[in-house]
């Protein structure tokens, strides 16, 4: 019996890209239906993240027209990975597969034959993991590698050059249903879930049409959230760090009581200001780290839902 896979799609003001990227993954899943790999009732799911633009016009007006693609609507703007997250549920009940890509078609579309295969051969979940970063500046190619190393370090089980392009069979989605968080982090969750892994490599191509909704800020917010969501490590740093700078402390002040005793204090300005300046900036970014971690357990026990879908086209 042949597996239904779902691709599943997530958009944030697409209307430039979708009548490019669209035709492209309906042929893909076309191909794949053909060649007997998969089953006649596999179908495209785009989820439409709150788009202001023509977005869930075009993908709405495609899930009329072809029986293979379907079409979710969010109530509003929740960001990629909680609208990523809304599709793969949403799949779940309906699919034996899902693979996850975004709508730029950057990701190698022919890189989901492989990703089959794999699953075939017994594998739950199958990583897309880029050959190599070409295609990117080397401001971009420099922090990517610098953010994988960083989470590494921090002890974020993470794939290297792996973005959201992956596999994850039936029970892997039903495993990751049970994750609570409102936090979402889904490339440190997945690999928690557990199961046979293995990853496909492919080459990463220029966007082909409309801007990345990835700019620098945003970057910086999913590596924060990735590394304060699945580490304890910099609160530790920071104890370590306090212990040290107590022991030199300690230390300081038996220096200034002998030098004191023995008549060789000298008042000197400028150490006692750089000290104070420092040991207030270590302060201050000691504060910051552990009010971003209780800034994540104030929504944590708030319970909100990470998603509220406002509708659903040809999802029977």
């Amino acid at each position: 019996m042949k597996p239904v896979l779902f691709l599943v799609v997530p958009c944030f003001n697409e209307q430039e890209v979708l009548p490019v990227s669209l035709p492209l993954f309906l042929g893909k899943l076309k191909e794949l239906i053909l060649a007997d790999v998969i089953s006649r009732d596999s179908k495209i799911l785009f989820v439409d993240d709150g788009s202001s633009d023509n977005t869930y016009s075009i993908i709405s007006e495609c899930a009329r027209s072809y029986k293979y693609v379907c079409a979710l609507k969010l109530s509003s703007n929740r960001g990629h990975q909680n609208a990523l997250f809304a599709g793969l549920m949403e799949a779940k009940d309906r699919c034996d597969i899902a693979i996850s890509i975004d709508c730029d078609g950057q990701d190698d579309i022919n890189a989901v034959d492989h990703m089959v295969k794999c699953f075939l051969e017994g594998y739950d979940i199958v990583y897309g993991v880029r050959k190599d970063r070409k295609s990117d500046s080397v401001f971009k190619r420099s922090s990517a590698r610098l953010f994988y190393k960083l989470l590494n370090a921090m002890g974020a089980n993470t794939v290297s050059n792996h973005a959201d392009y992956r596999l994850l069979s039936k029970r892997v989605l039903e495993a990751l249903s049970e994750y609570k968080e409102v936090n979402l982090y889904l490339r440190g969750m997945i690999p928690l879930v557990g199961f046979k892994s293995t990853s496909v490599y492919y080459d990463r191509f220029p966007r082909m049409a409309g801007k990345s909704k990835y700019p620098l800020g945003k970057m910086i917010s999913l590596a924060l959230n990735g590394i304060t969501s699945f580490s304890v490590k910099p609160i530790r740093i920071i104890s370590a760090v306090g212990f040290i700078f107590a022991i030199i402390s300690f230390i300081g002040i038996i220096w200034s009581v002998i030098s004191r005793l023995a008549g060789n204090a000298v008042s000197g300005w400028a150490s006692t200001v750089s000290i104070i300046c420092f040991l207030g900036g270590v302060q201050i970014l000691s504060i910051g780290v552990i009010g971003e971690y209780i800034g994540k357990i104030y929504l944590e026990t708030k319970r909100r839902p990470k998603y509220i879908i406002e509708q659903k086209i040809n999802m029977d």
